[in-house]
């Protein structure tokens, strides 16, 4: 009776390619084409309609009013994202926090920002006065109505608000980064501070980032809710100028050219800052091109033993 001999893979023999079956060129181009087509078709029949004045819409595009909007737009997403970035780190480290106090500070504070919509806290906030009318003591006490102004309150509750999330993205940052590091650090003679502040941080830079980036242009976005507090942003100038000649569509088309444009540019730097931080990280494709391309090891290749 014979016997089959299998053959014994190398060292440096790649793994078995499964064959599947692509659909055809034609096939292919034929499906672009009818998607191109339906695409155009639909983004003809608005913008040829008849039903957008779009002479409104290059009249407003850079009027006074709307450029003010866009400024206040533009100041809450960066204050607000500076308020949450802070938060986020003090209650990330307040989770971890070996007092059980302030660990419980920070769960309920992510507890409850988490879990109730920001639409309601900002409303909360602009009407903190029926719960606080005054902040202070005595002949001092400042009325709570001239301090929370629209503007003071939508701060606070976009800030708040995206605290309670970045300390989640933070702790998943600081989470990633191999325990041993940490370990070794403290071993080395550093303080806990230390250790968080040069190895743990720099580290988890990179995987925070990326959310931190989607954080802000979400950010953007959520300016909008503003407008119900009348806090002057982007959408409330023009909900203030479309209130009187009646252009709702036109001037709401305006707001999305501005929006756009801003998440645009916010997701333009975020892909820059991304690649910045991935500087010097082994790359996945450079590795699976190095697997590739490398000499096959035989046994043959093996050093022999004359003794």
């Amino acid at each position: 009776m014979a016997h089959v001999t299998t053959p014994v893979p190398t060292l440096g023999d790649a793994p078995p390619r499964l064959r599947t079956k692509r659909p055809g060129l034609a096939f292919r181009i034929v499906l672009s084409v009818v998607i191109v087509v339906v695409v155009v078709a639909a983004i003809g029949v608005v913008i040829f309609s008849g039903a957008i004045s779009w002479s409104t819409v290059w009249q407003y595009l850079f009027a006074p009013a709307v450029l003010s909007g866009l400024w206040i737009t533009i100041q809450l997403t960066v204050f607000s994202m500076l308020i949450g970035i802070t938060l986020g780190v003090l209650s990330a480290l307040a989770v971890r926090s070996r007092t059980p106090a302030i660990a419980w500070v920070a769960r309920g504070y992510i507890w409850f920002f988490r879990g109730t919509p920001v639409l309601v806290q900002l409303i909360f906030w602009f009407n903190l006065a029926l719960v606080m009318p005054a902040i202070g003591w005595g002949p001092d006490a400042l009325s709570t109505n001239d301090v929370i102004t629209p503007y003071v309150a939508a701060l606070l509750g976009l800030g708040i608000n995206e605290g309670a999330y970045m300390s989640e993205i933070f702790r998943a940052g600081i989470e990633s980064v191999d325990r041993g590091q940490s370990e070794a650090g403290l071993a080395s003679g550093m303080t806990s501070s230390q250790v968080m502040r040069r190895i743990v941080l720099p580290q988890a830079v990179r995987v925070i980032t990326p959310p931190t980036g989607n954080q802000m242009i979400g950010m953007l976005k959520t300016t909008s809710l503003v407008s119900v507090i009348a806090a002057q942003d982007l959408l409330t100038s023009v909900q203030h100028i479309y209130a009187m000649n009646y252009q709702v569509i036109d001037l709401l088309i305006v707001a999305c050219i501005w929006y756009l444009l801003l998440t645009t540019i916010a997701t333009y730097a975020q892909s820059r800052l991304e690649r910045r931080f991935a500087e010097g990280k082994p790359s996945a494709v450079g590795t699976r091109r190095w697997r590739r391309t490398r000499p096959s090891l035989t046994v043959a290749d093996l050093p022999k033993d004359h003794s």
